[in-house]
C-alpha cells in the first residue's frame, strides 16, 4: 500500500475485468441501467401503464400539461417513491455493508452485525402488535429508527473500555444486543394478536409496499450525507483494511475514523430497516459482488458499490410485485434466495477461501 492508502489487499494481488480505465465507463453503465430499470419498475405492475404514460405524468409535475388523477395517482403516488425508497434502500445497506466488511476485516460480515436491524424490528414490532403505539401516536418507521438508535447507543456504551471505544467490544456488544432483542421481539410477536402477524413477519421480511412522498425526507438526506461522508473517507478505508498498525504508519486516526465509519454503516442500516424492514443479504451479497468486479479499492468500490445496490433492489421489488402477482412477496425471501445460491457458488470458485 502506498502512503495515500490506495489499495486494498486484493487490488494488488488479484486482477478485475474493470480496471482504472474502464471505470468510469462502468459507472456510466451503471447508472444507465439504475434509471433503466426503475422506468420499467414504474410501468410495470397490476394496473396497465404505457411508457409514454410515464414520461407524460413525470413531465407533468416538472411544468408539463396535467394527466388523468388516477393514472397520476398509480404513477406518481405510489409507484415512483415506492422505487425511490427501494432505490435508496439499497443502496444504504450496500454502503454499510462495505463499510463493515472493511472496518472487521471479515467479508462476510454485514449491516446488522451491530444489533440495529434488532434493535428497528423490535421498536417495529412493539408498535404494530401492542397499545404502546395507540397512546404514543408515533409511525412504524419512527418507531423503529428509535429502537435503532437506542442499540447503537447501547453498543456503543457497552463497547467502550477505559474510555475507548473498542471495536471487538463493539462487535460482541452488537451480537449481544441483537439476540437479546431478537427474543424480545418474538416474545412480543407471542403475545399479539394472531391477526397481526401476517403483517409483523411481512414487515420484519422487508417490503417497501407502502411507501409514500413522506417517507422519503429524512432517508433521503441521512442516506446522502452518510454517502458523502464516506467518499471523503474511502482512502481511510483503504488503509484500515490493511490493518491497524498499516493504516496508523500512513496517518490515520484509527480509532476515531472507525468510529466515525461503525457510526456511519449504523446510521445507514437504521434509517433503511426503518422504511423497508428487515431486508437481508443486500448488505453482504452486493458489496461481494462488485468487489469481485472492480476489487477493493473503495475510490471505486463505494460509488459502485451504491449504484449496484439501489440497481438490485429495484430489481427485487419488481420481482416481489410481479413473481406472485396480484399478491406481493417479501423482497427478504427474493435477496435470500439470490444470495444463498451465489454464496455457494463463490465458496466453489475459491477453492473454500475467501479473497
Amino acid at each position: 500500500m502506498t502512503l495515500t492508502g490506495e489499495a486494498a489487499p486484493d487490488a494488488q494481488t488479484r486482477s478485475h475485468p474493470v480496471d482504472s480505465r474502464r471505470y468510469v465507463p462502468f459507472l456510466v453503465v451503471t447508472t444507465v441501467c439504475l434509471a433503466s430499470v426503475s422506468v420499467v419498475a414504474v410501468w410495470s405492475g397490476a394496473a396497465s401503464v404505457s411508457v409514454g404514460d410515464v414520461f407524460a405524468v413525470l413531465y407533468a409535475h416538472v411544468g408539463g400539461p396535467p394527466v388523468d388523477p388516477l393514472l397520476d395517482r398509480i404513477v406518481w403516488g405510489l409507484r415512483v417513491p415506492r422505487i425511490l425508497i427501494a432505490a435508496m434502500a439499497g443502496a444504504g445497506l450496500s454502503l454499510a455493508g462495505a463499510v463493515l466488511q472493511a472496518l472487521v476485516r471479515n467479508p462476510i460480515a454485514d449491516p446488522y452485525i451491530l444489533g440495529v436491524g434488532s434493535g428497528a424490528s423490535f421498536g417495529a414490532v412493539l408498535i404494530m402488535t401492542t397499545s404502546v403505539g395507540t397512546g404514543l401516536s408515533i409511525g412504524v418507521p419512527v418507531a423503529a429508527f428509535l429502537g435503532a438508535m437506542v442499540s447503537l447507543i447501547a453498543v456503543l456504551v457497552l463497547g467502550r473500555r477505559e474510555g475507548m471505544l473498542v471495536p471487538l467490544r463493539m462487535v460482541l456488544a452488537g451480537v449481544a444486543i441483537g439476540y437479546l432483542l431478537s427474543a424480545a421481539t418474538s416474545f412480543v410477536q407471542l403475545r399479539a394478536d394472531p391477526s397481526q402477524l401476517s403483517g409483523v413477519l411481512f414487515w420484519l421480511l422487508g417490503s417497501v409496499s407502502g411507501a409514500s412522498w413522506s417517507d422519503l425526507g429524512i432517508p433521503a438526506a441521512v442516506i446522502t450525507v452518510c454517502a458523502g461522508v464516506l467518499l471523503t473517507q474511502s482512502r481511510q478505508l483503504n488503509a484500515l483494511a490493511m490493518g491497524d498498525e498499516s493504516a496508523q504508519s500512513v496517518g490515520v486516526d484509527v480509532r476515531r475514523t472507525r468510529l466515525l465509519l461503525l457510526v456511519i454503516a449504523s446510521l445507514l442500516t437504521a434509517v433503511v430497516v426503518a422504511v423497508a424492514g428487515g431486508i437481508g443479504f443486500v448488505g453482504l451479497l452486493v458489496p461481494q459482488a462488485v468487489r469481485l468486479v472492480v476489487g477493493s479499492d473503495h475510490r471505486k468500490l463505494l460509488p459502485t458499490t451504491a449504484l449496484v445496490g439501489a440497481t438490485f433492489l429495484v430489481i427485487v421489488d419488481l420481482a416481489a410485485r410481479m413473481l406472485d402477482a396480484p399478491n406481493e412477496l417479501p423482497l427478504g425471501i427474493i435477496t435470500a434466495g439470490l444470495g444463498a445460491p451465489f454464496f455457494l457458488w463463490l465458496l466453489r470458485r475459491d477453492g473454500g477461501t475467501q479473497s
